[in-house]
C-alpha cells in the first residue's frame, strides 16, 4: 500500500514498540498480526500527514485509508492460493523488474532475516556494495511504482530460479553462519527445508526443486556431528556417521532419484549428487573422489563460478593427491575468492599434506583473519598450533 519499503519498514518497527508497551499491560491481543497490521497502518498514516505534501504522498494516504484498519493480512485463503504466506512474498519479492543479484539480495534482506553484512558475505562482495546496492534497489521499487504482487498460478515458474536461490542462500546462510558463536544456524536451515518441501509439493514436476530439497536434506543430516561438545568444527573424515540422520539420507535419496527421471540435469541436481556420495559413504574414506570431481566438471559446465572451481580443486585433491590439487587451485582464476576463507584453508590443507608446513601455517592465518564465526576459527587456530608443534 505504501509503494516504499522502507517506510513499510518504519511503520512496522512503530507498531513493534507500541505492543510492547502495550501488551504487557492490557494483554495479548485475540488476533495479533491484526493488532500489528492496524497499529502499523495508523503510525503510517500518522507519518505521512506530517510530511510535506505532495501527489506521491495523498496517493500513499489514500490507499492506507481505505483499507479496512483492522484487517488480518493473514487470515483467510494464503496468498493468490499459495499454501503458505511466507513462500508467497518471496515470489512476490523476486520481481523480474529488477536486476537478478539485486532482487535476491533484496529478499534476502527484507524476508529471509538476512544481514547485509550476511548477504554481502554470500555474494562475496563487500559490506558496502551490498549495502549501496540495496539502497539503489529500495529507490527504483519507490520510485518505478514497481508492485509486490505474487504472480498467478501459471506464472509462477517464472520467478522459480530466483525463488529457489534465495530459498538455497537462507539454507547456506544457516549451514555455515557467515559469524556468530555457533557454526550453523538450525532456525534457518529448517525454515528452509520446510519452505523448500512447500514449494516441491506446490510443483512436483520441478526437478531442480526436488534436486534443491534433496541437497538441504543430505547436508543438514550431518548437523548433530559437524561440531564437537565445545562447539568447533568437526571436518567430514572425522565426524561420528553413527550421529547423521539417515532418514533423511534415505528422503533425499528417493527425491535425487525422482528428479533424475525428468532427464534434465540442473545445477541443484548435480550438488545434491556430489551431497549424495558423501552421505551415502558410510565409512569415513568411502567417497568415490574421482566420481565427485567428474561432477564438479559437469557443474561448472552448467553454472560455472569461483566456488564450484574451488570444491572441484579440492575434489581433485583428494583423487589425484595433494599436488595435483595445488596445480588445479593455482590455475583457477580465484581473485574472487582472495577474501573468501575457505579458499585459503583449502590451500592450506594442500601444503600441510604436501609437508610445506610453514606455508600452511601461512595460509591457515589467512583463513582466521577472514572468518568470523566462532566454531570456524577454534578449529583454524587449533590447525595452525599442530603444524607450529610439528615445527618445533
Amino acid at each position: 500500500m505504501l509503494g516504499d519499503l522502507d517506510a513499510a519498514e518504519d511503520a512496522l518497527q512503530d507498531a513493534y514498540l507500541v505492543a510492547l508497551e502495550r501488551w504487557p499491560r492490557t494483554g495479548f491481543p485475540e488476533n495479533p498480526s491484526a493488532w500489528i497490521f492496524a497499529a502499523a497502518r495508523n503510525r503510517a498514516i500518522d507519518r505521512l500527514r506530517r510530511e510535506r505534501r505532495g501527489r506521491e504522498k495523498l496517493a500513499r494516504l489514500a490507499a492506507l485509508e481505505i483499507a479496512p484498519p483492522s484487517a488480518d493480512p493473514f487470515a483467510g485463503e494464503p496468498m493468490n492460493a499459495l499454501p503458505d504466506d511466507r513462500l508467497g512474498l518471496i515470489f512476490a519479492c523476486c520481481h523480474p523488474g529488477l536486476g537478478v543479484e539485486v532482487r535476491i539480495a533484496l529478499t534476502l534482506r527484507t524476508l529471509g532475516g538476512l544481514t547485509t553484512e550476511e548477504i554481502a558475505d554470500a555474494f562475496l562482495v563487500p559490506h558496502p556494495t551490498m549495502a549501496q546496492r540495496l539502497v539503489r534497489v529500495k529507490r527504483k521499487i519507490r520510485e518505478a511504482g514497481i508492485p509486490f504482487d505474487v504472480p498467478l498460478p501459471e506464472r509462477l515458474g517464472e520467478r522459480l530460479a530466483d525463488v529457489c536461490a534465495v530459498l538455497y542462500l537462507i539454507f547456506n546462510q544457516g549451514y555455515v553462519a557467515s559469524s556468530g558463536e555457533q557454526l550453523t544456524r538450525r532456525d534457518l536451515c529448517d525454515e528452509a527445508i520446510r519452505l523448500t518441501g512447500v514449494l516441491a509439493d506446490l510443483m512436483p514436476q520441478e526437478p531442480e526443486v526436488m534436486g534443491l530439497l534433496a541437497l538441504m536434506l543430505f547436508q543438514h543430516s550431518r548437523r548433530e556431528a559437524r561440531t564437537d561438545a565445545a562447539g568447533e568444527l568437526v571436518p567430514l573424515h572425522a565426524q561420528d556417521r553413527a550421529r547423521w540422520d539417515f532418514k533423511a539420507i534415505d528422503k533425499a535419496n528417493d527425491l535425487l532419484e525422482r528428479a533424475k527421471r525428468h532427464k534434465v540435469e540442473g545445477a541443484y541436481q548435480l550438488q545434491a549428487a556430489i551431497a549424495a556420495a558423501h552421505a551415502n559413504a558410510r565409512e569415513p574414506g568411502g567417497e568415490d573422489w574421482e566420481a565427485i570431481a567428474a561432477l564438479y566438471a559437469r557443474l561448472a559446465a552448467i553454472e560455472s563460478s569461483p566456488v564450484v572451481d574451488l570444491n572441484r580443486a579440492v575434489a581433485i585433491g583428494f583423487a589425484c593427491g595433494p599436488a595435483a590439487g595445488l596445480a588445479a587451485l593455482d590455475t583457477m582464476q580465484l581473485q574472487a575468492l582472495e577474501h573468501y576463507h575457505l579458499a585459503h584453508v583449502a590451500r592450506a590443507d594442500f601444503l600441510r599434506r604436501l609437508g610445506r608446513l610453514d606455508e600452511a601455517r601461512t595460509a591457515y592465518s589467512t583463513a582466521l583473519t577472514l572468518t568470523r564465526n566462532e566454531g570456524e576459527s577454534a578449529f583454524l587456530k587449533r590447525k595452525i598450533a599442530e603444524l607450529e608443534a610439528l615445527s618445533r
